[in-house]
């Protein structure tokens, strides 16, 4: 697999909070397709060991370090919530490292196809490097539902979450291919395998 002739194409897969996207990406992987989660990278790149997490303890201080020498992630976030700018400051020194570390990753892939999932896929620009964009939807109260089942948050919290995120509208704009996830999560993993016979005819992540 040398060859660059033979780098996979790459799938972004996203969804509104509790459109089922986690599920989906989980039956991708069951079938064998080579997966990177966002959230994942973002994990990785702030490792032990890794130059951006000691540029981060250089400029906020020990203090966002455990004892083991880990990302002290919740002392991070109120650093960081609390002023913009210093927002601003580590997303710049994290997205593009992020970014990095997920397209070398997916282009090592031993399937025709590689799958990004992002909740932010659309809204951080990255859906630019994909060649085929999928998204989970589902109604609006579902999502509202399914949130506050999984994560016991208060509808308030999950109605901000919301609003932070791209318009519905918006990100179906951005589609290839849309699967309604309003049934149960046996019919979602049947589209899912339905999309992935599709898209081992695709070359380059088009008919």
């Amino acid at each position: 697999m040398t060859s660059a002739a033979h780098s996979p194409w790459i799938l972004g897969l996203t969804g509104g909070i509790g459109s089922g996207k986690s599920a989906a990406a989980e039956r991708f992987v069951e079938l064998g397709v080579h997966l990177v989660d966002a959230d994942q990278a973002a994990r990785w790149v702030v490792e032990p060991g890794r130059p951006a997490l000691a540029s981060i303890a250089e400029r906020f201080g020990a203090g966002v370090l455990l004892d083991d020498g880990q990302l002290n992630r919740s002392a991070l976030r109120e650093l960081i919530f609390a002023d913009p700018e210093q927002r601003r400051w580590l997303e710049a020194l994290l997205h593009p490292l992020i970014g990095q570390e997920i397209f070398t990753y997916l282009a090592k892939a031993e399937s025709p196809y590689a799958v990004y999932v992002s909740p932010l896929l659309i809204e951080s620009g990255q859906y630019a490097k994909t060649q085929r964009i999928l998204v989970i939807d589902a109604p609006h109260e579902l999502q509202m539902q399914r949130t506050l089942q999984r994560d016991g948050t208060n509808p308030a919290q999950v109605e901000a979450i919301f609003k932070a995120q791209l318009k519905r509208e918006d990100r179906l704009r951005h589609a290839d291919d849309v699967v309604v996830n309003d049934r149960d999560v046996l019919w979602l993993r049947e589209q899912i395998d339905r999309l992935h016979h599709f898209y081992l005819t695709l070359k380059g992540g088009q008919p």
